[in-house]
């Protein structure tokens, strides 16, 4: 009885104080990112590394759409951004690393442990960091949904390469997560501000990837935004219209 009372408090629902629907909501899809990431651990373990990849990429969407519902709620919490972090750190560090572990380092035997875990190590890394760190503009560093997909990937187009290779793939874009290359931030584009004839053009594209390329497309756009940020090609900004660009480099300066 003492117990269920101080989880009552806690949860704020004592007396005046109950948790509102614009709370819960943002937080129940958040929950969706992090059973997604659970989840593929648990394919992983059963030798089901497709499905086990497939889920990264669903997880991927609950992401996208937690912070939209508390914007549109106004339902934005420190606890949201929090729990958020922790479903990202499985989804997108945790999960994929183990899976790339099973399917590509095992050969490696304690160095292929130790990049999976170097790689989950550098996206803890980039959460903390984005936590703390509000830089306005394009992300500083690759941002990790974009650096767990692009490793799942290599499972989903069934690209085999050596141990040695993928580790240095995966090596790779923990060094990117960490770092401060800046990569493109396209969560600001409105109806308003985005140019409608580019925007199609880039839907075409991913469109025509999946058509031609199949299963290997999400490796394929991955990469593309991936060597978009180490050539400093701003997806945000080329999506915008030309008034609109100038403006945000005006706030910018």
């Amino acid at each position: 009885m003492r117990s269920f009372l101080k989880i009552r408090r806690f949860m704020g629902r004592k007396g005046k104080n109950p948790m509102e629907f614009k709370h819960i909501l943002p937080n129940m899809v958040t929950s969706g990112n992090l059973l997604c990431g659970l989840f593929s651990l648990i394919l992983v373990l059963h030798g089901r590394y497709v499905p086990a990849a497939w889920l990264v990429f669903f997880a991927v969407i609950f992401d996208g759409f937690d912070g939209k519902v508390a914007r549109m709620l106004g339902g934005g919490s420190q606890f949201g951004l929090e729990f958020d972090s922790l479903a990202d750190l499985v989804s997108f560090g945790t999960a994929p690393a183990i899976l790339m572990y099973q399917v590509s380092l095992r050969g490696l035997h304690i160095m292929g442990a130790v990049i999976a875990a170097f790689f989950a190590l550098c996206v803890a890394l980039r959460l903390a960091r984005f936590n703390v760190v509000h830089v306005p503009g394009p992300f500083q560093g690759l941002p990790c949904p974009a650096g767990g997909l692009f490793v799942s990937s290599f499972v989903i187009a069934g690209l085999s390469l050596p141990s040695w290779m993928m580790a240095g793939v995966l090596a790779g874009t923990g060094f990117l997560m960490v770092s401060s290359i800046p990569y493109a931030n396209m969560k600001k584009l409105t109806k308003k501000t985005a140019d409608g004839v580019k925007c199609l053009a880039l839907f075409s594209m991913m469109v025509l990837s999946f058509v031609f390329l199949k299963k290997s497309a999400p490796l394929f756009l991955f990469s593309l935004y991936i060597v978009s940020g180490l050539i400093r090609f701003d997806w945000g900004q080329w999506l915008l219209k030309p008034e609109a660009r100038e403006e945000a480099i005006e706030h910018k300066n």
